[in-house]
């Protein structure tokens, strides 16, 4: 032990000598750069400048749920402007150099200033107010008295040394350059990019023809590239350049001025995700400006790539049924129209003539992932930077921007009474014995009256449902009492948000929202009336509800997040381990009752048309009063007995439930069946 004891102690000894040398040899260094060759030093490093370049980062890709690529990269070709390499006084000679390129290789360059010139005079273009605004103001020459673009565009050259350049339209195409320069924030950090995605043969000649210049470079970089634009526009949004505002926000968090941003739907819900990391290079320069070397200090990383639920085949097969069956009903609409004007009916004047909007959602029951979303209109999102095409998008009547599915609200009509008998149920103000006389009109509340479209006598619960029998629900609803029933509703998923990633509309529930309130508009919202208006994702994620029992899920759009090279996983959603959102506390045996009557629906009531469907399928349709037209929908799952799909289906003025149906039934073939567009566009139903 005891010559143990010794050698640990040497060793401890030879440590303690060996901390004492390095520490040493360190001071020593420092003591001869700060004190010995100081002077030395300070000249080396005021002869030259180091400075920070960043790289940009690959933006991760969008697939659907079984690979297929919906919005992925493509390489293209910038070309830049890097300050690092070009000097201050030879910017304006290179720019005049590049714009010559670019008129021979017919090759667009970026190009912003709000300022024309024709022959010998200067305009402001139209829509040039904030433009103007921001050049007059603090930011650039802070001369708000300036008026005119003539006032505006000499200060311009002015600024930018360029008045003696003797082409006025040349001289104002180096001023736009360096107006962009300043405004993009272009420095030793931050290259200018000159002109964006620029052919093969345009990098070929600038290459050639710009090798004695420095600092024009030709740099690789990623075009965002949609795949198929009509498929998913709503969900996939898209991507663009940062606006002031967003710089402004986002600057500490590494973004710059040039770079883009996710603008809506799932490239701005999963910015972060798709984003990745810019990479830098140390770029060091002598006191002549000479570049004396580069080292790369951080490799960009790209990033993540994200699986979606959506399956692209059933997605395209809702799109097409769902436009084919609006037109549809729109075409029935006006032959009935004209047929009863011709007649002189006194009848309704709306018959389904002003139907061209709806949304279709199937969600899988296990988990609550979307499927398929469609909405319509629809509209190619690979066009959404096209001049023409973003001009119908913002001028359509019918909104095609806007999501039916997700931010649509609409009254469900006869689709809620499901979750009314669940509530009554529950609660015991009904059993499925309880007979209600139906008269046909409901008046027990003389300012609320509710009409029935039938008079179906003693009537018990499963017929009620199989019928739709106005005055059964209207009497249950005020047994029931608007706020039991909405608190009901909330538990399977109506007046709240579902939990997908994109934006989507809360909705309204009758009492709960109303501004004002009486109590006989209970019996209104017990139909699907009153202020009840729910969304399609809403209806879908309710009927799943329904389909398992009173659990729901969370509801949403990505099955998994992977890194670019796909081999290792970030996050997945396992389909087998659901997020459970809500239990409705409802009995088996009650969920058991409805679910029978909504079968029933379909064999007997007013779903007759989806009894003809190889799978049993359980619904409920719904016709909703409003200006215009009435909003039609239907809900259901399938199989009956082993639900696998929910889907929900709205007509905004579509007047005829059946035309929802024939989607349904159309999103059920591509499911259950496999059926390509194709072969719906082949044989559809109806």
């Amino acid at each position: 032990m005891g010559k143990d004891n010794k050698n640990a102690n040497i060793r401890i000894i030879i440590c303690i000598v060996m901390v004492i040398l390095i520490f040493s040899g360190f001071a020593f260094r420092l003591f001869n750069w700060q004190i010995v060759n100081a002077e030395q030093y300070q000249e080396i490093s005021a002869q030259s400048t180091s400075y920070i370049e960043e790289s940009d980062a690959t933006r991760g890709e969008i697939l659907d749920v079984n690979g297929k690529p919906l919005a992925v990269n493509k390489t293209a070709y910038n070309i830049v402007m890097n300050k690092i390499y070009i000097k201050d006084d030879n910017t304006n000679s290179v720019i005049s150099t590049l714009l010559d390129l670019c008129v021979a290789c017919d090759t667009k360059w970026v190009d912003v200033l709000p300022i024309a010139v024709s022959y010998d005079t200067v305009v402001f273009e139209n829509d040039s107010e904030a433009e103007y605004e921001y050049i007059v103001g603090e930011s650039m020459l802070n001369e708000p008295k300036l008026s005119s673009a003539q006032d505006v565009f000499d200060a311009l050259c002015k600024r930018y040394e360029v008045e003696d350049v003797e082409d006025l339209q040349r001289r104002r195409d180096i001023v736009s350059v360096r107006y962009n320069m300043e405004k993009s924030g272009y420095s030793y950090s931050d290259v200018y990019i000159f002109a964006q995605k620029v052919s093969q043969d345009t990098v070929a000649v600038v290459s050639e023809q710009t090798q004695s210049i420095a600092g024009v470079e030709i740099r690789v970089t990623n075009e965002r590239v949609i795949k198929n634009g009509t498929t998913a526009p709503h969900i996939l949004g898209v991507v663009g350049s940062l606006s002031a505002d967003e710089y402004e926000e986002k600057k500490d968090d590494g973004y710059e001025m040039n770079d883009v941003i996710g603008k809506f739907g799932i490239e701005a819900a999963l910015e972060e995700e798709l984003r990745g990391e810019s990479g830098t290079k140390t770029i060091v320069k002598d006191e002549n400006g000479n570049v004396v070397s580069e080292t790369e200090t951080k490799k960009a990383q790209p990033g993540n790539t994200v699986y979606l639920t959506i399956d692209s085949n059933v997605q395209q097969v809702a799109n097409y049924s769902l436009l084919k069956n609006i037109n549809r009903a729109r075409a029935e609409g006006e032959a009935l129209k004209k047929a009863a004007k011709k007649s002189n009916a006194q009848q309704k004047d709306r018959y389904g003539e002003d139907c061209y909007c709806g949304g279709a959602v199937m969600l899988s029951v296990k988990d609550n992932s979307v499927i398929a979303a469609a909405s319509c209109p629809n509209y190619d999102i690979s066009k959404y930077y096209d001049d023409t095409y973003n001009v119908w998008l913002n001028t359509s009547e019918h909104a095609p921007m806007f999501s039916r599915t997700f931010d649509g609200s609409f009254a469900p009509g006869s689709a809620y009474k499901p979750c009314v008998a669940l509530a009554a149920l529950q609660e015991k103000v009904i059993s499925q014995n309880t007979l209600i006389n139906c008269t046909k009109h409901y008046d027990y509340y003389k300012d609320d009256v509710v009409n029935c479209m039938g008079t179906h006598g003693p009537t018990a619960l499963h017929n009620a449902m199989t019928v739709s029998c106005n005055y059964y629900f209207a009497d249950t609803g005020r047994r029931l009492g608007a706020t039991t029933l909405y608190m009901y509703a909330e538990k399977f998923g109506l007046g709240v948000k579902t939990g997908i990633e994109i934006d989507e509309s809360v909705g309204t529930l009758a009492g709960r929202d109303s501004t004002t309130w009486y109590e006989g508009n209970a019996v209104q919202a017990a139909i699907g009336q009153s202020d009840n208006t729910f969304t399609p994702m809403q209806l879908a994620t309710y009927v799943s509800t329904i389909a398992n029992n009173g659990v729901r899920y969370k509801t949403h759009l990505i099955r998994k997040i992977v890194n670019y090279e796909r081999d290792e996983t970030i996050l997945y959603n396992d389909p087998k381990k659901p997020m459970k959102v809500e239990e409705t506390g409802i009995s088996k045996k009650n969920m058991t009752l409805v679910k029978s009557a909504m079968r029933n629906v379909v064999k007997n009531g007013t779903a007759t048309p989806v009894a003809a469907y190889p799978k049993a399928v359980a619904g409920k349709t719904g016709t909703a009063e409003n200006a215009g037209s009435d909003h039609v929908i239907f809900v259901c799952f399938a199989p009956y007995e082993k639900p696998e799909v929910a889907v929900a289906v709205v007509l905004e003025h579509g007047a005829k439930s059946k035309y929802a149906m024939y989607t349904a039934m159309d999103m059920m073939d591509a499911y259950f069946y496999d059926k390509t567009l194709k072969k719906v566009k082949a044989k559809s139903w109806g």
